[in-house]
């Protein structure tokens, strides 16, 4: 069994003989003051319940259940409000993930959790308040990064997909010639794609400002062609592996569910009332649809 871990600790942390990846999971937020968990009246936002759970306990019993996981290591909360939720508390004092506190921008900390872990092992990203991720999502997206000659994969959904669905749900969409996107907080490194980290950090603030990131991103040509609709998801994908000497490829999610995560009051309040709707529908049966 491999070790996972810098500091040598003994494979305890892996949960599987055949795992191919170690999970980091992303768990800083605002604390109190970040709008959910203010609404809920916990103590930091990986702490909502949903369904009657926190969500970070939803996310890393799900990547527990995944055999091509072997360990997890949680990037957050700050160390002074783990004892505020002992089932978590609990897991970190018996090993069954590690916990190394987050830094002070969600790209810093992934950066700083990625160093920690074995640079032989890939890894899977995803974050605290991907409230519906399921045990089918991460093995779908996992399955078909494997077979992508790849650095980087990222995971997306249609917009369509989302709409289809969640008619309601508001989401970042970016709109490219051949469809329109959203992410959905999934993402897996081999030891070279790591660095795409650092570009990420440069990228982070204008993620709300698709334009802008494009430009910063792709230069003014890809600026143009994207103002004029005519930016498709392989030329910008392709610039910025030009640019960073990195091969990324995504993988398209037919999962309506993979595209939601709890940014705000009124995302709670979607993923509660999908979770009493029907606990059994998650996620969405998946059509056979390959990645891009």
């Amino acid at each position: 069994m491999k070790k996972y871990w810098h500091d040598g600790s003994s494979a305890e942390h892996a949960m599987h003989n055949d795992a191919q990846f170690a999970a980091l999971v992303l768990a800083a937020d605002r604390g109190e003051q970040d709008p959910v968990a203010k609404h809920t009246e916990v103590a930091c936002k990986a702490y909502v319940p949903v369904g009657g759970k926190a969500m970070v306990l939803r996310v890393l019993d799900t990547l527990q259940e995944c055999h091509k996981i072997g360990s997890v290591l949680l990037c957050g909360p700050v160390e002074t409000q783990l004892a505020k939720n002992k089932q978590l508390e609990q897991r970190i004092a018996n090993k069954q993930i590690k916990w190394v506190a987050p830094l002070d921008s969600p790209a810093r900390s992934a950066a700083y959790g990625c160093a920690q872990i074995d640079t032989h092992q890939k890894i899977l990203l995803t974050t605290a308040d991907h409230a519906l991720l399921t045990t089918e999502i991460v093995d779908y997206f996992l399955r078909f990064s494997d077979d992508l000659d790849c650095d980087v994969t990222v995971a997306i959904i249609r917009y369509e997909t989302l709409q289809n669905k969640y008619g309601d749900a508001k989401r970042t969409v970016i709109r490219l010639r051949d469809g329109n996107f959203c992410g959905c907080n999934l993402f897996t490194f081999n030891a070279h794609g790591r660095a795409l980290i650092d570009f990420w950090q440069q990228a982070q603030a204008l993620r709300k400002r698709p334009w802008k990131l494009i430009n910063q991103v792709l230069g003014w040509q890809a600026v143009w062609l994207y103002l004029f609709g005519r930016l498709t998801l392989t030329q910008a994908l392709q610039k910025i592996s030009e640019r960073t000497n990195i091969r990324i490829c995504p993988v398209i999610l037919p999962f309506p569910e993979a595209g939601i995560d709890v940014d705000k009051v009124e995302d709670w309040q979607l993923v509660e009332s999908i979770l009493a709707a029907d606990t059994n529908a998650l996620p969405s049966k998946p059509s056979a649809l390959p990645p891009v």
